[in-house]
């Protein structure tokens, strides 16, 4: 049976030994091979050896995290060209093939535009650490709470499936604008798709688990997702959400305890701040590594970081549940606070200000990190960073 679904010449290769002369044969098989198909009219360079061949990586072992992705590549497929010609799809390392189709738009071939040192554990970690709103989160931990409580709860709920949707959405295009000889950051990406869309799940069952109901779409969250999107390269895109973003949501969520009335949603808060630590730090290892690499844009980053911070300062950043102003904002003031009397929300108040001073100096302290810190020293960053910072 195996001989006849071979083709014939295949069967030729492998049992007719190449007629030239012996001691070239057994100094060169692999061209002998060639020579011998070309005359009959089929090619054997698939059978070519990389220089690679037959060595091997460092596996690993189930104690120290497995075979992962860092130690798979050596030689040739760890080679990150600084500019990409990859228009094929062929995976980094491969043989190239002349008549092969473009069959992507790759705008981003640049290393700077969108590399990170990173990328690889970061997919990594993320890939170890998923984790299920189904049954990750003890739902049967949740009891009727006050009405003003349950719709705070939904109310910020609803606020938060809204943009994690947005944070989802968003870094979709770049995935398929990335050509594939950056597959680390492409492969982080789809991981952080995953992560959004269980945060999406997660936020919503919360709001539809305990009587209460999805509460009003919010009249800003929709801009953050316009403002995000219309980012002109991946650097702008990823300052934006990452940094500014999910920053934001995450000095929230670390303190989620602090606005959780049952175990459900502690651990619904803990899991999500997880993830979004992960998205934080992709961005900042990205604009580290574009401040070592690239320093001649570094004004054009500093201009990003500019707006941002009108909006961390000035009340207005539609990602951020903070500020004031906004539905998300008074419906954790009213669970912190415990309830939607004046004292109440007054002590609400008074935590959400501790938050707003947490996500001022976690954001001064990422920005820092990325190699942007002198903002901060030569009067380039906004004031009000420093005011809310020593209030």
């Amino acid at each position: 049976m195996a001989a006849r679904d071979e083709p014939e010449g295949a069967l030729m290769a492998i049992e007719t030994r190449p007629d030239t002369d012996q001691d070239a044969a057994e100094a060169s098989p692999y061209q002998a091979l060639l020579d011998h198909g070309r005359e009959r009219g089929y090619k054997l360079d698939w059978l070519q050896q990389r220089e690679t061949f037959g060595s091997t990586p460092d596996i690993g072992t189930e104690e120290n995290g497995g075979f992962l992705l860092q130690n798979a590549d050596s030689g040739p497929f760890d080679q990150t060209p600084d500019f990409s010609d990859n228009m094929t799809g062929r995976p980094r390392g491969a043989l190239k093939r002349a008549e092969a189709p473009r069959v992507g738009n790759y705008p981003v071939r640049t290393k700077s535009d969108v590399w990170l040192r990173n990328g690889a554990q970061l997919y990594e970690e993320a890939v170890q650490r998923q984790w299920s709103s189904s049954t990750d989160i003890p739902w049967h931990t949740l009891e009727a709470l006050p009405d003003e409580i349950e719709r705070a709860e939904c109310q910020l709920t609803t606020f938060l499936t809204e943009v994690e949707f947005v944070a989802g959405d968003v870094p979709g295009k770049w995935i398929a604008y990335t050509t594939p000889d950056y597959y680390e950051p492409r492969m982080y990406l789809i991981s952080q798709i995953m992560d959004e869309a269980r945060h999406l799940d997660v936020f919503r069952k919360r709001a539809l688990a305990n009587g209460g109901g999805l509460m009003g779409q919010l009249n800003r969250a929709g801009a953050a997702g316009g403002v995000i999107d219309s980012a002109r390269d991946f650097t702008e895109m990823s300052a934006r959400l990452h940094i500014s973003g999910e920053g934001s949501v995450l000095s929230l969520f670390r303190m989620g305890e602090l606005m959780s009335y049952n175990d459900a949603e502690k651990a619904m808060y803990r899991l999500a701040a997880s993830d979004e630590s992960r998205h934080v730090a992709f961005g900042v290892m990205h604009l580290q590594y574009l401040s070592q690499t690239d320093p001649e844009r570094s004004a054009e980053i500093h201009g990003y970081l500019d707006e941002i911070e009108l909006g961390l300062t000035a009340a207005a950043d539609p990602q951020n549940p903070v500020v004031r102003g906004t539905d998300s904002n008074t419906a954790i003031s009213i669970l912190m606070g415990g309830g939607a009397d004046k004292a109440s929300v007054e002590e609400g108040q008074k935590m959400l200000l501790a938050v707003r001073r947490r996500q001022i100096k976690e954001y001064m302290q990422r920005v820092r990190v990325a190699g942007f810190g002198e903002r901060f020293e030569n009067g380039r960053a906004a004031v009000a960073l420093e005011q809310y910072v020593s209030a």
